[in-house]
């Protein structure tokens, strides 16, 4: 049962019998058993998604998150706040990377206003949903109220009811937001600070130590805060709230759902904290550089797609591990079996 009454029901994908004839159709392809590596448990992952043994992708959708953090107040960003308004308008202009690959890989781009601390003309690829302009300092009392995140969750839910297609992928920017999520890695892992603190855009080892400090203040601050959404409230941010109700929303609905790197990955581990079995939907791209990410990963037990020594965000590196999905519903459609091929099969002795 959803753990608040407006959240949406996440079945899990188990299926006993799919699951036994996907894998048939997997292992007697013209290749040696496992010899496509993760590819394989890819191509199992998606068919039981969409309940079928083949794999068909429709209207992918790219979706950014943007928000900004009280927390940046204390520096802990080797960028300005004012980087996040500017970054969005660089998007909405076409010019930021993710743009680029959502034009190469054809997927539809929106970005979605949390709670960015400006205002922007309409655009048509612009969803408004600003919870407030940033959130508070988490250092000296909650990020946002109880009722805020409420918002924010249901906010995320109404973007994917919004969309079509039946695979998402999700990125998100804001300047801080490494800080927020290694808080909540943090406290909903149990994680000590220090390992998962990372440079985020570019800190200097002074910088690094006085951003470890400030979030161990801010872990302290709110050292009596357990449960999920009080954490969330307590230490997160707009657009990690949001992009948990999308993903909820999503996985209700069936779709595929593209994790990127260390701020979707922490919103990934609130949605699943309210819903475990969102983790069947959640295709995990790569391993960010970002110090915490692969805490986070094993937390989850998580084998991501690619590692790329990237830590940009946005959402480029869902988009860049794309190409294995198709390649994973390709082989699965269109590579011979040993019987249809005519080819013998491993000798038997």
């Amino acid at each position: 049962m959803p753990v608040l009454p407006f959240l949406p029901r996440v079945e899990s994908t188990r299926n006993a019998a799919l699951q036994e004839r996907l894998q048939h159709r997997i292992d007697t392809k013209t290749k040696p058993l496992g010899a496509l590596g993760q590819l394989e448990a890819l191509a199992l992952q998606l068919g039981l998604i969409q309940r079928s043994e083949s794999i068909a992708f429709t209207s992918p959708q790219m979706v950014v998150f943007a928000a900004d953090h009280g927390i940046a107040a204390e520096g802990v960003s080797a960028f300005p706040q004012a980087v996040t308004v500017q970054m969005v308008g660089n998007m909405l202009a076409g010019g930021a990377a993710i743009n680029v690959f959502a034009r190469q890989h054809g997927f539809a781009l929106h970005v979605v206003d949390a709670g960015v601390a400006a205002e922007f003309e309409d655009h048509p690829q612009l969803i408004r949903h600003k919870i407030a302009h940033g959130t508070q300092n988490s250092c000296e009392g909650p990020a946002m109220s109880l009722a805020q995140v409420e918002q924010a969750l249901q906010a995320g839910m109404a973007v994917m009811r919004g969309l079509p297609g039946n695979v998402v992928a999700f990125g998100e920017m804001g300047i801080a937001n490494t800080s927020a999520a290694a808080l909540l890695l943090a406290r909903l892992a149990g994680l000590p600070l220090d390992d998962v603190v990372g440079r985020g855009t570019g800190l200097d080892d002074t910088q690094l130590a006085h951003k470890q400090s400030v979030l161990a203040r801010a872990l302290a601050k709110h050292a009596g805060v357990k449960d999920t959404l009080p954490v969330l409230a307590a230490l997160g941010g707009f657009e990690i709230a949001m992009m948990s109700g999308a993903m909820l929303q999503a996985a209700s609905e069936r779709r595929v759902v593209l994790v990127d790197g260390f701020i979707a990955g922490a919103a990934a581990l609130l949605a699943c904290k309210l819903a475990p079995d969102l983790r069947d939907y959640l295709v995990f791209c790569h391993r960010s550089a970002e110090t915490g990410h692969r805490l986070l990963l094993a937390h989850l037990q998580a084998t991501p797609l690619l590692d790329l020594d990237m830590r940009l965000g946005e959402g480029t590196g869902a988009l860049l591990a794309w190409p294995l999905l198709q390649s994973a519903a390709l082989f699965l459609a269109e590579m011979a079996s040993f019987e249809s091929a005519g080819v013998s099969g491993k000798s038997q002795s």
